[in-house]
């Protein structure tokens, strides 16, 4: 008979020695990763001042890479509060930009109206079809936090209420406001990116950038969505930025 060579079997402490082990490398892997975007946007920060409206350093990519360029049109989709952690605000407030906030949330449409007039405000759900009825989960105690998944919000914490909500695809959201063509497009909408992005002919609008939030569960659908249509990762901006990814449109020959 053969000897069978058995793996060592563990006990429950040396079960939880390891699984806090793995914890914490993941948990330095990403301090690394944190810290690093810190050094690399760095310059960004001196050329544009310590302030910001967006949550990260989004705002100074955007206007680094659009040379602080003033009166272009943007697409926010998630936009949420007008000012507070807005990749739009300065472009609008400072720089003279028009567009379109999309957020399912009406009672955000006040700040637009009286705070940002070059803004249209419109309360729609952006998704895959139009005229349907969605749901928005919102955190009770942080209405920033929002999703179209009711798990992804409770991660953040207790007390989660509906929002009903119409849906709408971008396409038909920029035709019956005859948008032709976008600058920008930011999108911030918490793992529901992929079903707005099935109903955006993005080739018909062709932003000259994206900014798109892009968490690991749907990750890689966002990457094939824009390769399938020609666009690239900004290689500047991909490690500077820890939670978004910033397309444009890939150019050469024939395209």
């Amino acid at each position: 008979m053969k000897k069978v060579n058995r793996l060592p079997q563990l006990d429950l402490l040396e079960v939880v020695l390891i699984v806090a082990l793995a914890s914490t490398v993941a948990w330095k892997v990403g301090q690394a990763s944190a810290d690093q975007a810190s050094l690399l946007v760095r310059p960004l920060q001196q050329k544009f001042g310590s302030a910001h409206n967006s949550e990260h350093a989004e705002e100074w990519i955007i206007r680094d890479f659009f040379n602080d360029r003033r009166g272009g049109f943007f697409v926010d989709v998630g936009a949420n509060h007008y000012q507070h952690y807005s990749n739009t605000y300065y472009l609008d407030a400072v720089l003279g930009w028009s567009g379109i906030a999309v957020e399912p949330q009406r009672e955000f449409a006040d700040g637009y109206v009286k705070n940002r007039p070059r803004t249209k405000f419109r309360p729609f759900f952006v998704s895959s079809a139009s005229n349907e009825q969605a749901k928005l989960y919102v955190l009770d105690s942080n209405r920033l936090v929002t999703s179209a998944q009711q798990e992804f919000t409770s991660r953040y914490g207790a007390g989660v209420k509906e929002v009903p909500a119409i849906t709408i695809t971008l396409d038909d959201l920029l035709d019956a406001e005859g948008v032709t063509s976008v600058d920008f497009m930011s999108m911030d909408i918490e793992l529901w990116e992929p079903k707005a992005l099935s109903g955006f002919a993005i080739e018909r609008f062709r932003p000259a950038l994206v900014c798109i939030e892009a968490h690991p569960e749907v990750r890689q659908q966002i990457l094939d969505y824009f390769a399938l249509h020609k666009y690239v990762v900004t290689g500047k901006y991909l490690r500077m930025d820890t939670q978004n990814l910033y397309f444009m449109p890939q150019t050469g020959p024939g395209l």
